[in-house]
């Protein structure tokens, strides 16, 4: 039986042990890693950023937000708007299913197991100060670190686009620490479209 003490720690280890497995490989700072197992953690400090006195629910939540994604693939499901949305459906109850599997294994009652899972859900969002806050950090994650890849990857349109919706999912907090990251030249021409048109 694992202690109350240690299992916040035990359920980190077993969330980073899980993403340590992804075959896909990112690197940060001249060094290689796990992409899921750097994602986790990248999301761990941003939640630290936004909110130092984050609940326990919400800090597991933020480091098993994307818990072994690797292993239901985009390609999986048809390649058009229907298929995404069914493939980001499953990819959320995957993570909160195996995330709640986790938590169980260390010791974790179920109301916050029911927390952690209401949180990776993305449930009451609007309404759920955590939600939202959880949300800020994935966007946040997202523009830090994703975005200008994503950038390179697209029509400037789609870029657009998908600013105004990130800024939209964006709490007040979540704006202001937005506008305080530094991007190239054409990230910021296409930042500034979408929030000024």
């Amino acid at each position: 039986m694992i202690s109350d003490s240690n299992r916040f720690e035990k359920a980190i280890q077993k969330f980073d042990h899980k993403n340590g497995q992804d075959p896909n490989r990112e690197t940060d700072n001249g060094k290689e890693y796990p992409k899921e197992l750097l994602y986790a953690q990248r999301m761990s400090e941003w939640l630290d950023r936004i909110d130092h006195q984050a609940s326990e629910p919400l800090q597991l939540a933020a480091r098993s937000q994307h818990i072994c994604r690797w292993t239901i693939p985009r390609e999986s499901y048809p390649m058009d708007r229907k298929g995404y949305l069914l493939w980001r459906t499953e990819l959320k109850k995957f993570h909160a299913d195996k995330a709640s599997g986790i938590l169980e294994e260390c010791g974790y009652e179920q109301a916050t197991i029911d927390r952690v899972k209401s949180l990776i859900l993305k449930q009451r969002m609007k309404t759920d100060p955590e939600s939202q806050a959880l949300e800020d950090v994935v966007c946040l994650v997202f523009l830090e670190y994703y975005f200008e890849d994503f950038m390179a990857k697209h029509e400037p349109e789609k870029v657009v686009s998908i600013v105004r919706k990130t800024w939209n999912k964006m709490s007040e907090l979540g704006h202001r620490h937005a506008l305080a990251l530094e991007f190239g030249n054409e990230s910021n021409k296409l930042i500034a479209r979408a929030l000024n048109e």
